[in-house]
């Protein structure tokens, strides 16, 4: 087994890299996504700015750089352009991900308040499609536009699209519909169900996205991380057979060093965005964000939780990202990553 990263006072690690952390600031949203568990939820729960201006503190002492509001929709939450804000003022670099619906007319409130990257989730070539699979008229029109406006202001535009049997042959059209629209970052992440996934032919899949993958950086806009279907034959075989998506490659994940993931709603943190939409029985189900009333991040607890998932995370993880799994093996022939990469 590998040695743990080397510590500090009080137990903390000692951090080489900058951290992401992760927020769900809110279940809400306007969507009807078919594969997501937040579908037209209209949950209450929203992050206050007071356990926000709470936390910004304790992030920074924990090597935090990068920080992402997920929701649901996160431009639903009436304070979210003041929390961008704090987070800005506090020196953090600030992202969201959101549907597009609402980033037209919040964008150039949210570059005001010093948003760095704005990330949208589009899952077909056009409207025709993608607002079928998200069942929400008129998304992919305002997904778009948002993104241009919000790099004529200055944010890094960013799109993260789920791909799975019902899109996949779409993906060519999709890096080319991005490409012109100055689109700068793209993750292509596998469909993630409880059940199989069936590809009718896998070799076809592979035909297609080996087309996306290789194709000109200078010419066309080519995705983040791994392969959706696995860079290595075994990813492909686990991956086509049993719905396994390519996880961090053998010896450690490296994510599990760099990211913390606070579910606001139920004051966990997880060591990995990925954890707490597929928790189960393979390993702790994260940690506390409040211990006796405050929050503390790295606690004995996370840490316990982290470190299982650095040394367990490539032999049981079954719903890793494409970029969280390309990171950690960046990290592990680099030692280091540029920024965003996450």
């Amino acid at each position: 087994m590998s040695a743990p990263p080397p510590t500090g006072p009080k137990g903390s690690p000692v951090r080489e890299r900058h951290r992401y952390l992760f927020i769900r600031i809110l279940e809400a949203c306007n969507a009807d996504c078919f594969m997501c568990d937040f579908a037209l939820s209209r949950d209450t729960f929203r992050f206050s700015r007071e356990d926000f201006a709470e936390l910004l503190p304790k992030a920074r002492a924990a090597g935090v750089a990068y920080v992402r509001f997920t929701g649901g929709e996160p431009l639903m939450h009436p304070d979210v352009v003041d929390l961008v804000r704090s987070g800005t003022a506090a020196g953090m670099k600030m992202s969201l991900i959101t549907n597009g619906s609402m980033l037209p007319r919040m964008a150039e409130r949210l570059a005001e308040a010093g948003l760095a990257q704005v990330i949208v989730s589009l899952d077909g070539a056009s409207a025709a499609t993608h607002d079928v699979y998200r069942r929400s008229p008129g998304m992919f029109d305002s997904g778009l536009r948002g993104l241009r406006a919000a790099a004529d202001l200055g944010v890094l535009p960013r799109v993260n699209t789920v791909v799975g049997p019902h899109n996949y042959h779409e993906m060519p059209l999709l890096q080319e519909v991005l490409t012109r629209a100055g689109v700068r970052q793209w993750e292509l992440s596998a469909l993630k169900l409880d059940r199989s996934i069936t590809y009718p032919d896998p070799d076809d899949v592979r035909r297609v996205g080996d087309r996306v993958y290789g194709a000109d950086p200078n010419v066309l806009l080519v995705p983040m991380g791994k392969r959706f279907y696995g860079d290595e034959p075994a990813e492909q075989e686990r991956y086509f057979a049993e719905s396994v998506t390519p996880r961090a490659s053998l010896p450690q994940c490296h994510v599990a060093d760099d990211v913390i993931y606070i579910d606001g709603k139920y004051g966990r943190m997880y060591a990995c965005s990925c954890i707490p939409h597929r928790e189960g029985d393979d390993g702790p189900g994260g940690a506390p964000l409040r211990e006796a009333g405050v929050i503390d991040l790295d606690t004995p607890a996370f840490r316990e939780h982290a470190d299982f998932y650095r040394e367990r995370g490539p032999l049981v993880c079954n719903g890793c990202s494409t970029t969280a799994a390309g990171y950690s093996d960046d990290v592990a022939r680099l030692g280091t990553v540029t920024a965003w990469r996450y």
